[in-house]
């Protein structure tokens, strides 16, 4: 069981890993005027989206409303710090597998999760800035009924309309694979632990 315990806890990594090649997020956007929809893929040092030319179009959307250009890799922190989180917690992953104490598997449990959260907090700042920091000077200005400019915040997760937008934003294949990792290692724990504990009472 302790091997099983140690196996999890590589997999936990290597799924942590896999935001190195996959992308952790999409953003979904349909209207009339789009039938194919628009889509971007967000990764942990860039964006790319879901088509060719869709990043550009969605930024020919963004200038209408005021919205400021999406980033370019080396004008956003996140993409230089996340590439090095993510390396470091699989390395640890790792290194706490060849150790194989159940504490070291709960310890990184916890660092992923307070990280994870710490992420979607950061993305969803960035997504308020974008959809409120708007351009005065943008060609399109709306205002709700009582004249205030109008916000065009995408959702953190789940669907919003924007106008006559539709929006969508969920986990993409790199992000169930990291939230997978981290259910992993709490399991690997969970079994370390408990053949550690029994282990104990044998001897005793």
């Amino acid at each position: 069981m302790k091997v099983i315990a140690r196996i999890l806890m590589v997999l936990a990594g290597l799924f942590t890993a896999s935001l190195f090649f996959l992308p952790m997020w999409r953003i979904d956007l349909t209207a009339p005027q789009y039938p194919d929809g628009l889509g971007m893929y967000i990764y942990i040092d860039h964006l790319e989206g879901v088509k060719p030319g869709d990043l550009k179009n969605i930024d020919i959307l963004n200038h209408y409303v005021g919205m400021k250009p999406l980033p370019k890799p080396d004008e956003m922190w996140e993409f230089t710090v996340f590439p090095i989180v993510v390396g470091v917690m699989t390395i640890l992953a790792i290194v706490f597998a060849l150790i194989g104490r159940p504490l070291l598997y709960l310890i990184w449990f916890g660092l992923m999760s307070a990280l994870g959260i710490l992420g979607l907090y950061d993305f969803y700042l960035w997504l308020y800035d974008y959809g409120t920091n708007l351009d005065p000077s943008a060609p399109i200005k709306l205002v709700d009924d009582y004249g205030n400019p109008l916000q065009y915040v995408p959702p953190l997760i789940g669907y919003k309309q924007l106008l006559n937008f539709e929006v969508y934003s969920y986990p993409a294949v790199g992000g169930v694979l990291l939230g997978v990792g981290i259910l992993l290692s709490l399991v690997a724990f969970w079994i370390a632990y408990k053949t550690q504990t029994k282990h104990k009472i044998q001897l005793a």
